[in-house]
């Protein structure tokens, strides 16, 4: 009975989406849908062939739109939702051309697989297509929202390949199909160190795709979770397909809200001068940092810093700085720095505790 039922239910479905596209679904994609109404036949899963609960190696991405705050703050609310409703809608079209599934969205991120509930060899590659055609996607997205004077959103994306538990998961009540597990996580804490126009991949899902694609580098990273560095690269290009991530930023590393006193000491012809100006550290990156001050610096001067680095228990002493950009606030000023002169042990833990601070968000 249920072979009838789902054997009538896709010939229906398939004659309605080529209807409405003018294209019929493939035959993977038919059988997709055939596990789909199987799963809503039997929504406790474990009687589900498509679906029970099993182990199973997925690509996960995760994509986060960033700059939703800025409109949400300035424009009427059924404007932001109509933006957002597009962004997400055009990504959806990505993810759809390339075979992902959609497990949810969370507020303004998306969360993607490849390799569930269906698994095909190039589940990875598929995945890595799809992330590049995001990005391209928001590009072209943004200049609609220029024309309209809106202002623009941007998607940082993380991406990894790992064994998880999949399956349908919940009660008689409500249950879903969906992953969970380490890599999961993973893909998560990867995402948040994606800036913006950025797709950063792990190594293992590198090392299914290193002949597709042009990449950097590996860096490690500190994530939430873990005790040792994760390594991580950025996804560049997939020069056979001709497509290349449109990197929206450019910064050379993430700058996180941090609250710290810190002190200050001029140079005058290089010379350190005895005098102490104490300062407040109100954002760090790894190459410099953001400070409040309660004395004018001079603009383009260089100072001698020294701080605590309270998550890794380390005092950054003799790190010299310059002043690049210089602002009042109120009573204070505001003072950009960038680092001149730093030993490579205190460059590594400045590093270590911006990555915390952004694996802590």
């Amino acid at each position: 009975m249920h072979k009838e039922f789902n054997h009538d239910a896709v010939r229906r479905l398939q004659a309605l989406i080529e209807r409405e596209t003018g294209a019929p679904l493939s035959d993977s994609a038919q059988a997709e849908m055939a596990i789909i109404l199987r799963g809503i036949e039997c929504p406790e899963g474990a009687a589900t062939d498509g679906l029970a609960v099993a182990p199973r190696e997925v690509t996960i991405l995760l994509a986060d739109l960033r700059g939703f705050t800025a409109l949400s703050g300035s424009l009427p609310a059924a404007v932001v939702i109509a933006a957002l409703n597009r962004c997400l809608s055009r990504l959806s079209e990505v993810v759809f051309k390339h075979q992902g599934t959609i497990d949810k969205f969370m507020g303004d991120s998306i969360m993607v697989l490849f390799g569930a509930p269906v698994a095909r060899d190039d589940d990875v590659d598929r995945a890595l297509l799809c992330a590049v055609e995001m990005q391209i996607a928001m590009r072209d997205l943004n200049l609609e929202h220029m024309r309209e004077r809106l202002p623009q959103v941007f998607l940082g994306i993380g991406v990894n390949t790992g064994n998880v538990m999949a399956g349908r998961f919940g009660s008689e009540l409500y249950s879903e199909y969906t992953v969970i597990g380490e890599e999961v996580n993973l893909a998560s804490r990867i995402e948040a160190f994606s800036l913006r126009g950025q797709v950063l991949i792990s190594e293992a899902t590198y090392q299914r795709c290193w002949g597709l694609v042009s990449a950097t580098a590996p860096m490690l990273v500190y994530v939430k979770g873990r005790h040792e560095p994760v390594s991580l690269r950025e996804l560049v290009a997939i020069p056979s397909r001709k497509l290349k991530v449109p990197r929206q930023e450019f910064r050379r590393s993430h700058r996180v809200d941090a609250r710290l006193p810190c002190l200050c000491q001029r140079l005058q012809d290089k010379i350190i001068v005895p005098q102490i100006v104490h300062a407040a550290i109100r954002d760090i990156g790894y190459h410099g940092l953001l400070v409040e001050v309660t004395e004018p610096l001079e603009l383009h001067s260089e100072i001698k810093l020294e701080f605590d680095l309270t998550l890794v228990d380390y005092r950054a002493m003799d790190v010299y700085a310059r002043v690049i950009t210089f602002k009042p606030e109120g009573d204070q000023w505001l003072a950009g720095l960038e680092f001149t002169s730093i030993s490579p042990e205190c460059n590594a833990k400045v590093q270590m505790f911006v990555q915390l601070l952004v694996a802590s968000r």
